[in-house]
């Protein structure tokens, strides 16, 4: 008992030494790949929001587009493979890597054979021909593999941030993520209905572009870029303070069914499966309620371009604050805003049909409001977002307390309490 202690107070130590900033020097070509791997994981989720609007226009009832968002699943339920992709690895090649690289070579083949047949899965025959009824079931089937893929993706990458980091700068990591995703986002979904809106691009035009980046870039990455080369754990002693630990399919999933066991873990649950419930109608049906209301899809699809400058600011802002001891007050603050947002949108789709003109359009004053309720809920989101992922990313499961556990694995079951004791301390 008295090791455990000895270990949780070095770890304390460890901790509250890097807790003061010491620069990304040395960091910044790893930041910059980060980013672009973030980048890439969100085009497939910009093209996915994009479906909706489309849909939207064709007449698709809302019980369709509840069918099509169960191609977000795999983002939310990611954490059942990824034992798998964190101790399934070709060792010669990259613990990251090795899924990476596959993985983003599926999405770019994906993406093309989802550029040749989108057109027909969309109802548009074309030739002169009337279209049909969407096939929203095989859209949504395509898209959730895609997102399957993305979601594997973003598993390797968060492992492959905490080693391709200095440990000091592993805080950057939900930076990355944040900016990345939103710039990915931005591109798939906004930039995508700006360029379509003017007769400039086509759906299967833009899977098929960005179908050859993804393929053009995995393989640079896994030309040039390497891994760190870190010990794991040999026998009773854990090595490095970036060491990652080597542990079967088998062993992980028990490790994870014994952390899943804290008496922490059933609260820590409950709150993450609900606590999106409250604005979850807010962030899915907002802009398909504006477009039902007679506001274009393109307009509203360009509104989000004055905010991506604020969606690229707000992770490097709100980093400062979550890179304190105590990350999740920014999470706690940011909830009540975010969910006095709901309401605050629900007042704008009622609203809406008032602002329409005689001619059917909206006066630059409506969408100047539009802009500024959007921003106070992005405001909302990024903060919860980005505390949240550095609060898991630090200090529930930081790599010197999995690294003890893996190399006590035989005393592990009786000191879980005593752990999750020390964790709570510290959090």
């Amino acid at each position: 008992m008295s090791d455990l202690r000895r270990r949780s107070n070095k770890i304390e130590e460890k901790t509250n030494s890097t807790s003061c900033p010491k620069g990304v020097e040395g960091d910044e070509r790893n930041i910059l790949v980060l980013l672009f791997l973030y980048i890439l994981q969100g085009i497939p989720l910009g093209l996915a929001a994009a479906i909706p609007l489309i849909l939207t226009n064709r007449h698709v009832s809302y019980k369709q587009q509840a069918e099509f968002s169960l191609a977000y699943w795999p983002f939310s339920v990611k954490l059942l493979w990824a034992p798998i992709v964190d101790s399934c690895f070709i060792k010669s090649f990259g613990r990251r890597k090795s899924w990476l690289v596959p993985v983003q070579y599926l999405i770019g083949l994906t993406m093309y054979l989802l550029s040749l047949n989108v057109n027909y899965y969309l109802g548009q025959r074309g030739d002169g021909e009337e279209d049909i009824e969407p096939n929203i079931t095989m859209l949504t089937a395509m898209f959730f593999f895609l997102n399957f893929l993305a979601a594997t993706q973003d598993i390797a990458v968060d492992g492959w941030a905490l080693t391709m980091l200095q440990k000091h700068n592993v805080g950057y990591a939900s930076t990355c993520n944040s900016v990345g995703q939103t710039a990915g986002y931005f591109m798939g979904y906004v930039l995508f209905m700006a360029l379509e809106s003017y007769g400039l691009v086509t759906l299967p035009g833009f899977l098929k572009f960005w179908s050859i980046v993804f393929l053009v870039s995995t393989t640079l990455v896994a030309i040039l870029k390497g891994e760190k080369e870190v010990e794991g754990v040999q026998g009773e002693e854990y090595k490095g303070d970036q060491g990652e630990q080597e542990l079967g399919v088998v062993d992980t999933y028990k490790l994870l069914f014994d952390i899943l066991k804290l008496s922490l873990m059933p609260a820590t649950i409950l709150m993450l499966l609900t606590s999106k419930i409250g604005f979850a109608a807010t962030d899915a049906v907002t802009g398909l309620k504006l477009v039902e209301k007679g506001v274009p899809k393109d307009n509203l699809a360009m509104l989000a371009i004055p905010m991506m400058p604020l969606q690229i600011v707000l992770p490097w802002i709100i980093s400062k604050y979550t890179s304190g001891p105590r990350p999740m007050d920014v999470f706690l603050k940011a909830i009540p805003l975010r969910l006095c947002m709901g309401a605050v949108m629900a007042g704008l789709v009622w609203i809406t049909p008032s602002f329409k003109q005689e001619s059917g359009d909206f006066p630059l004053s409506y969408y100047c409001l539009v802009v500024l309720l959007y921003s106070l809920h992005q405001v909302s989101g990024a903060s919860c977002f980005c505390s949240g992922v550095y609060f898991f990313s630090k200090y529930l499961f930081p790599s010197e307390v999995l690294g003890f556990l893996f190399a006590k694995w035989g005393k592990v079951k009786k000191k879980l309490e005593k752990l999750e004791e020390t964790l709570m301390n510290k959090v």
